[in-house]
């Protein structure tokens, strides 16, 4: 049974749906994207009371989904930059501030070549203060639906690993029945 890219993408917004908030239909400068996922965690010591907090600790991560049929080297380009630009505008640096993610993950029927090297070599890591006030990281992940490929960049491992929990074959080990 073929599954679509909506379908697809209903099922891993299900599996993010558990840490992340998410929105529907998100737009980017003149680009819609179907969704956009937000995670945000505070973790703060205290002594005594919480009027004496200790250490706080701030996360952030943006994720925005693209579903598209054929995945180009100019467009994926396009929509980094485009992707990229807009988690930037969101981050908010400040002594509390660990790291703020932002990422793009794809889901495409076929990826042309160059596109599958542009997703290996996108690296891009900024330093808020000599990171005193924390970083942000680039996450990109992709999944080539009609050969079940999955790529990512190397800050991306994680959302590769989610979509390859989602949507890879299940294999079974020699000698266990299941």
């Amino acid at each position: 049974m073929e599954t679509s890219l909506e379908q697809r993408l209903s099922k891993l917004l299900d599996a993010y749906s558990h840490a992340y908030d998410i929105d529907r239909d998100v737009t980017v400068e003149d680009t819609v994207y179907p969704a956009m996922a937000t995670y945000y965690l505070r973790d703060e010591n205290y002594l005594i009371s919480k009027q004496h907090v200790l250490s706080a600790v701030e996360q952030h991560e943006y994720v925005y989904f693209l579903l598209t049929d054929h995945l180009g080297a100019e467009e994926l380009q396009a929509h980094i930059d485009r992707t990229k630009a807009a988690g930037l505008a969101k981050v908010r640096p400040h002594k509390d501030h660990m790291f703020s993610n932002v990422g793009l993950v794809v889901l495409a029927n076929t990826i042309a070549p160059e596109a599958k090297k542009l997703i290996r070599r996108t690296h891009f890591r900024k330093y808020y203060k000599l990171s005193l006030q924390g970083w942000t990281e680039y996450q990109l992940a992709a999944m080539e639906t009609s050969t079940n490929c999955f790529f990512s960049n190397p800050a991306g491992k994680g959302a590769r690993s989610n979509l390859e929990s989602n949507f890879a074959p299940r294999q079974t080990k020699k000698g266990v029945k299941k």
